[in-house]
């Protein structure tokens, strides 16, 4: 799941960069670029790779 989320922020941040949007001054290229690395960091980590049942 972090993966897409990932691939949605690069994208995002691609086309901010290619049309030089901004979003205010916080939510920039470089932001959106940053957001991306840390949901490839959280995949790669294996965060949220799956759901286990609690067991009793």
């Amino acid at each position: 799941m972090f993966a897409l989320v990932a691939a949605v922020l690069f994208v995002l941040a691609l086309i901010f960069e290619i049309a030089g949007l901004a979003v205010g001054s916080v939510i920039t290229a470089t932001t959106l670029g940053t957001a991306g690395l840390l949901c490839v960091a959280l995949h790669l980590m294996g965060v949220g790779a799956g759901w286990t049942p609690l067991k009793r």
